[in-house]
Formats: C-alpha cells, sequence, structure tokens
C-alpha cells in the first residue's frame, strides 16, 4: 500500500504538467497562483479544485444555520493550547508540503457514516471515539499505530512507583504508556464550525500525550469546504 502511494505521488508532478493547459483556462481558482492541488486518496490520484459552475449552490445538510446546541454548538477558534488552527489555504499547504511526503496525515474524525458521504480528498477516517477515554485499549492502540506511534516497551516505561505518583501529579497518566517520537504531523477536521467531533479527539489525543505543537485542527471542516466549492471525495 505505502509503496503504492509512493508510486503514485512521484506522478504527481508529471501530471501537474500535464493538466497545466487545463488549469490555466480555470475561471474559479484556489488561489492567485494556485488552480489546484494534487493528492492521492484510496491509492487513486485526486485533483482538488474548485466548482466552476459559478451558479452552482449548496444542497442538503451543509445549507443548514442552526442545529441543536447542545450537541452541535458552536467550536472556539482555538480548541486546546499549542494546537494550530488552519483555514482552507492552510489545509492545502499541509497536503502539499506533509501529506504528499508521508510526514503528515489527514484525519476524517467524523463517524464512518458522514465519511462515506463524501470526504476530503487525502483524509482517512478515523473517529472521534478512537479516542474516548473508555474506548478500548485494542482500538487505542490502532488508532494512534496509524499516526506513527507506539507502545512503549516495559524497559522504556515508568516504574508501578513513578506510575503510581504521577496519578497525583500529572492527569495524563497515559503519557508514560505512549512513545511519540515519531508521531506525524496530523490535522483534524469534522462537519463545521458547529461539529464537536474532530475538538473531542483532539482532546482526547493530547490526554494521551500526543504533542500539541504535531496537531492542526480545521475548524471550517466539511460545510465551509463545501461553501468554497472544493473537490469531496466518495469512495
Amino acid at each position: 500500500m505505502k509503496e503504492n502511494r509512493f508510486s503514485l505521488l512521484i506522478c504527481l508532478t508529471t501530471i501537474g504538467l500535464t493538466l497545466s493547459t487545463q488549469v490555466l483556462a480555470l475561471d474559479v481558482n484556489i488561489a492567485k497562483g494556485m488552480p489546484s492541488v494534487n493528492t492521492v486518496h484510496n491509492d487513486k490520484l485526486i485533483t482538488i479544485q474548485r466548482i466552476q459552475d459559478q451558479n452552482h449552490v449548496l444542497t442538503g445538510s451543509y445549507t443548514k444555520t442552526s442545529r441543536n446546541c447542545p450537541p452541535f454548538c458552536v467550536q472556539p477558534m482555538q480548541v486546546a493550547p499549542g494546537v494550530t488552527t488552519v483555514a482552507e489555504l492552510e489545509l492545502l499547504d499541509f497536503i502539499k508540503t506533509k501529506l504528499n511526503n508521508a510526514s503528515g496525515i489527514i484525519i476524517d474524525a467524523r463517524t464512518p457514516s458522514w465519511y462515506k458521504k463524501g470526504t476530503i480528498p487525502g483524509s482517512i477516517n478515523i473517529p472521534f471515539t478512537s479516542f474516548k477515554e473508555d474506548a478500548s485499549p485494542m482500538l487505542i492502540s490502532s488508532a494512534l499505530s496509524k499516526l506513527g506511534v507506539r507502545k512503549k516497551s516495559q524497559a522504556d516505561s515508568a516504574s508501578i512507583l513513578d506510575t503510581a505518583l504521577s496519578f497525583f501529579t500529572n492527569k495524563n497518566v497515559a503519557n508514560s504508556v505512549w512513545d511519540f517520537e515519531n508521531a506525524k504531523d496530523i490535522l483534524l477536521w469534522c462537519n463545521g464550525l458547529w461539529c464537536g467531533q474532530s475538538p473531542r479527539a483532539i482532546k482526547g489525543l493530547l490526554a494521551l500525550g500526543y504533542p500539541a505543537e504535531k496537531i492542526y485542527y480545521y475548524r471550517g471542516g466539511m460545510q465551509a469546504w463545501q461553501s468554497l466549492g472544493l473537490t469531496v471525495e466518495i469512495d
């Protein structure tokens, strides 16, 4: 799978050149000098660009302005100290500079039913429930392994006494269990400004000890992404 991804990524530059004639003709660009961005999604090359029909309007659930709060409450700009909040251009830069060279991962933190309706190209689906405090150790371990995190060996772990003492001085007792040395930069998102799924995932990750400086939060989520007419991938 990784070999396939790297092979496809090598093709991105070639495909970019091949499509240069087409993208130069776009009327609706992402930004000045940025008609599109290429990436890989499920071993397929995907070109992210905006819908060219200037009469296009949103339909469906993302046209709604109001939802019950709780649970659908407006999320803060800074979801947690040290976590970087980004918008669309920063997300696209993350794709180009981190996702496409395998140093970063984009996480669709929604439940699978939402993911199946359409996702931001390049995202993998790790539901926010994978990082809940009461999630099974196997589920947490499986999710973290996708992010370059491993469980410390018994020799690396703190002693029983140290662990017991840390209970009174550090709420994140799990910090002594996981090795984040090779943790990837990760960018999480969900449905929109009113969606708490990715913020809950981020807080769960922080509680496990994930370094805040390696976490990015796309607050606009799918509603903002679609409002700009950006490419949505349906598996």
